[in-house]
């Protein structure tokens, strides 16, 4: 019997095509079915972690709440993004990477049956979070435009009840790559301050901007400093997925319940890993300027290769949606048959949000280059027929 609990976490899919993907050992499989990308790190923090295997105080569980160097460098960090002071001590705490400290920030917020808000789609694995931390979700759709994905404001504002507590926001978005502007951003921070809700602010790609689109902090809005609880990690504008490092930054009665939860759910981040956390953070040659320019290139390759097809341009991010349900297929049929006549390895939507997500598939264009992406026309010619 399916334990209660584990009713409503269905699989992300991403996990499905990735082991298939594996098992075909064929390299000619394009693999846009995970958030993975062949960019390296910054050297500084390749060289930080060697270091830090030679280093007995990161072999260890201490500090529970993270080095103090990484601590520090994080606060810095969120700090010059939105201008606001935070002490490393009481208000930033170390996750094992962002979904990590977004459970923890889940658990420390909310009580069973409480709603939080969401967009949809949305990435599953925060959906699941939700779910596991008791929470039910309330979706606002985004939208497609001629501009991309805009949030249905008018939505988000019917969304709101008595059980409301928490809105959950992403920018870029995962997996639209749509990009709040300062309209959509005044809009949730006027819900939260009416309401009196937290919002949760997914910061995982948020400088991972295209077509010189501006970046805004939410905390940096009017009396949203307070209520504003950021996440991010080093994974995705850094190139360090393995490194598993993330942090929640924000006021500081909220985050000494995070840190709580922290202690009880994975313990602590990887001692080794945060040195290298702290060294990108700290510097002056990071390569995400260069790294964004690159994966701008490659989604525009993908985007011309997939001209014609029901799809947005993302404003950000890591992927793009292809709505193949309007093309007259089942998102689990049309990504068996791009592994299967066209060798693309790309993740079905479904239970990525309502049922509305399920008209989609995803494709990921950070993990492959340019090169291979010219052609990617012609396979899916070859695997849908259009």
């Amino acid at each position: 019997m399916t334990n209660p609990r584990l009713a409503n976490i269905p699989s992300i899919g991403v996990d499905r095509m990735g082991d298939a993907a594996d098992a075909a050992h064929d390299p000619d499989i394009l693999r846009l079915e995970n958030l993975d990308t062949d960019l390296p790190p910054p050297k500084e923090a390749i060289m930080a972690s060697h270091q830090a295997l030679e280093n007995d105080a990161c072999n260890s569980y201490l500090p529970f709440h993270g080095q103090r160097a990484l601590r520090e460098a994080v606060v810095r960090h969120v700090g010059n993004l939105s201008g606001i002071t935070y002490d490393w001590e009481s208000q930033c705490v170390i996750s094992a990477g962002a979904c990590n400290g977004v459970f923890n920030t889940l658990l420390a917020l909310i009580q069973p049956g409480d709603e939080v808000i969401l967009a949809d789609p949305i990435y599953v694995g925060l959906l699941n979070r939700v779910r596991l931390a008791g929470g039910v979700p309330r979706f606002v759709p985004l939208n497609p435009d001629a501009s991309g994905w805009r949030l249905d404001v008018d939505a988000l504002k019917r969304a709101v009840t008595s059980k409301t507590r928490v809105v959950l926001m992403v920018s870029p978005a995962m997996p639209t790559g749509g990009v709040l502007n300062r309209e959509e951003w005044e809009a949730i921070a006027e819900v939260c301050r009416k309401a009196d809700l937290s919002l949760l602010y997914d910061a995982a790609q948020e400088r991972i901007l295209f077509d010189g689109r501006p970046y805004i902090h939410p905390a940096s809005l009017p009396g949203m400093a307070e209520r504003t609880i950021t996440v991010g990690a080093v994974t995705k504008e850094y190139r360090m997925i393995g490194w598993r490092v993330g942090w929640v930054v924000g006021p500081q009665k909220p985050l000494a319940d995070v840190m709580r939860v922290g202690i009880s759910n994975v313990v602590c981040q990887v001692g080794i890993a945060a040195p290298g956390a702290a060294a990108a953070l700290s510097s002056s040659h990071d390569g995400v300027a260069e790294a964004v320019a690159e994966w701008q290139k490659r989604r525009d390759t993908l985007l011309d290769e997939l001209s014609g097809l029901p799809v947005r341009a993302p404003g950000g991010g890591w992927c793009l949606l292809v709505d193949v349900q309007e093309l007259g297929f089942d998102c689990e049929e049309a990504s068996r048959l791009l592994m299967k006549k066209g060798k693309i390895a790309a993740t079905p939507m479904r239970n990525w949000g309502s049922e509305r997500a399920s008209a989609y598939v995803r494709f990921v264009y950070s993990n492959e280059p340019v090169a291979r992406l010219k052609g990617v026309r012609e396979r899916v010619r070859a695997a849908w027929g259009t």
